[in-house]
């Protein structure tokens, strides 16, 4: 579809013309319709999500992948009632929709508006809520489980990506799934790969479109079941021997041979954007009376009918606002800083050119931790693990036991992922792994999924390890530089997304465990953790109060604590962070060692709940994390 025709759809829409979408409010209003007009909804659905992400910004590419896709499962499928999980979420838009959010599409990502995933309480037709990968056949297979003890008969559906598909999540789901229950009974659930990438097996033409339809009918899936009874009952040899040449044949059509060892029954590979094969398929899958866990390998093309997506997959993946005939994304009016990701990876290249024992892992976000460069710059000492964070700790670990200096760049969200490898492999040995933890705090648009709320809370309480927060661009350089020196355990830096500040403190050295004054004043002392330190200094001067940036959670610099509570009547502790990290820390030393008599003192933090998906202004004024909230903490 060139930019042209979408132009054409949405000017129809403007004008009034009827289209088909317009008298779609809800998934049941698909059910009346032709095949052929579902061939037309799928286009005007791609000009709709097309038109709404220029306007918001947001995922593009993923959801134009599977729009065909999403069309055939609503018009086959009687959701909400059976469950259609999408894993991660990024293919979601065309999903919102059809499902009764077309009219708020446009309000994507914004202050009150839709979520950029699905979300549980948004929509009955969102089961599951997802932002992180690889979780939706397990989420499918309670599902489908919990309907059996119930009695109830109900289709569930995820669909998961071939990136998502690498992560060991989803193959521990796949390998429970296959499994029969007590009764001695497979569950039902229908897993889609959507292969948009990573070719697992290419499509071999007209006879295997022809051989996958048939496949995929009552009648096949029954012989099917019949031949292997009959293969049960033979002889041992014979059984064997028959058995390797059903395999044979069933990797000739498909290349399933994976998916049926674990218990799946393997239908593909699919075009992803033929109807014609999709709508078949999956009302033969629907209608069957009795199967277990079937996997339908089905072959998409990110971004899909709109050429600069096509083009460019990568750079339209996620994007800003953008114009619809060109795909020429928005600029930013004024001067950019660079972000604390591009700061630390110039960093670490000048580290590495430095010490060829650096190394770097990312899970899959090479161009979101700034690793891409440190790739350019050294491909042998890179390694993008894929969707695995647990393997890339363990990996660093296995690096770090070897006397290499890995860098482990993931966000702090994806970081939880791989709690037990951290303290196990990493922390209890006492490896030095580099954990840089990137969109550490708040995240704007991407919302409670993705916020960087937790690391400090949940490392401070870890042996061994040592926690930094870098407060400026400055700062992020010297820590980056410290913790390529530091060897003597696990050590983590932490660092905020978008643009970087630089606050033009005087120079002063990273020593472990030690923070610095910066600012003297008088009763009133803000200790700061973070990037809060620039508004913590905007407040101290109205103030007249100390501020101290404490660079180290763990080991706290505790003389300095003593002396500012000494010196001061009140103390103010702010970190963009939970409860239970630097504030919580500073609390406890200060009980343990007789020093908060007398002494005001206030801890801020993120609040207690999750923050939805905002500005991130709005999400710092939501928080009380800001100028002002200082101000009134002091009073």
């Amino acid at each position: 579809m060139s930019s042209a025709e979408i132009n054409i759809i949405h000017q129809s829409h403007i004008e009034g013309n009827k289209t088909i979408i317009d008298g779609i409010s809800t998934p049941s209003d698909m059910k009346s319709l032709s095949d052929t007009d579902l061939q037309q909804l799928a286009d005007e659905l791609r000009a709709a999500t097309i038109n709404a992400v220029s306007k918001t910004g947001g995922h593009l590419g993923a959801g134009l992948g599977v729009v065909e896709l999403t069309v055939a499962l609503h018009a086959v499928f009687d959701t909400p009632d059976d469950k259609l999980i999408w894993d991660v979420g990024h293919q979601c838009y065309p999903h919102k929709i059809l499902t009764g959010r077309k009219d708020r599409i446009e309000t994507l990502r914004k202050g009150g508006g839709l979520s950029g995933f699905t979300k549980r309480a948004e929509s009955e037709y969102d089961p599951f809520g997802a932002g992180h990968s690889s979780t939706s056949i397990s989420a499918a297979l309670g599902m489908s489980v919990a309907s059996n003890l119930k009695g109830e008969k109900r289709n569930v559906i995820a669909v998961i990506g071939d990136g998502a598909m690498s992560a060991g999540m989803a193959f521990e789901a796949m390998n429970n799934a296959g499994a029969p229950n007590a009764k001695g009974e497979k569950n039902r659930l229908i897993v889609i790969l959507n292969d948009n990438e990573m070719s697992i097996a290419p499509p071999v033409g007209a006879m295997s479109k022809y051989l996958t339809k048939i496949v995929s009918s009552q009648r096949y899936i029954g012989a099917r079941e019949m031949g292997k009874k009959i293969v049960d009952a033979l002889p041992s040899p014979i059984r064997h021997a028959a058995k390797r040449a059903e395999e044979g044949a069933r990797v000739a059509i498909g290349g399933g041979s994976l998916f049926e060892e674990m218990g799946f029954y393997y239908i593909g590979p699919v075009d992803g954007h033929d109807l014609t094969q999709l709508l078949p398929i999956l009302r033969n899958l629907r209608d069957s009376e009795d199967h277990g866990p079937v996997l339908i390998h089905v072959k998409t093309e990110k971004g899909k009918g709109y050429h600069p997506a096509e083009n460019s997959p990568s750079r339209m993946h996620g994007v800003k606002t953008f114009d619809v005939k060109t795909g020429e994304q928005a600029k930013s009016t004024k001067t950019a800083s660079p972000s604390y990701t591009s700061v630390f990876a110039s960093q670490l290249i000048k580290e590495a050119e430095k010490d060829e024992r650096i190394v770097a892992i990312t899970a899959a976000m090479p161009d979101g931790t700034g690793l891409d460069k440190f790739a350019e710059k050294f491909p042998e000492r890179s390694f993008d693990v894929g969707i695995a964070e647990q393997h890339a700790v363990t990996f660093a670990g296995g690096l770090a036991a070897e006397g290499l200096k890995p860098f482990c760049a993931i966000y702090s969200t994806f970081l939880q992922r791989a709690y037990d490898q951290l303290i196990h492999d990493c922390a209890v040995q006492n490896l030095p792994v580099r954990f840089m933890i990137d969109r550490a705090g708040l995240v704007g648009a991407d919302g409670a999924t993705h916020a960087g709320s937790f690391d400090t809370a949940y490392l401070a309480c870890i042996p061994n390890m040592v926690l930094m927060a870098a407060s400026d661009a400055d700062e992020l350089k010297k820590m980056t530089s410290f913790a390529a020196e530091y060897n003597d355990g696990p050590i983590a830096l932490r660092y905020p997304r978008g643009e970087s500040l630089e606050l033009n403190l005087p120079a002063s050295a990273i020593t472990l465990g030690k923070g610095r004054v910066v600012k003297e004043g008088k009763d009133i002392a803000i200790l700061s953790y973070g990037t809060r330190l620039n508004e913590a200094l905007i407040a101290a001067e109205e103030l007249n109060a100390s501020v101290a940036d404490m660079r180290f959670a763990k080991p706290l610099d505790e003389a300095l604590i003593k002396k500012l509570a000494k010196n001061h009547k009140t103390l103010i502790t702010i970190e963009e962070g939970s409860k239970g990290g630097f504030g919580s820390a500073v609390l406890e030393f200060l009980a343990n060692n007789d020093l908060t008599a007398g002494l005001k003192i206030r801890t801020m933090t993120l609040p207690d709940h999750y923050q939805d998906h905002d500005s991130p202004e709005q999400q710092y004024k939501d928080a009380h994390l800001t100028t002002q909230d200082i101000i009134k903490h002091a009073s």
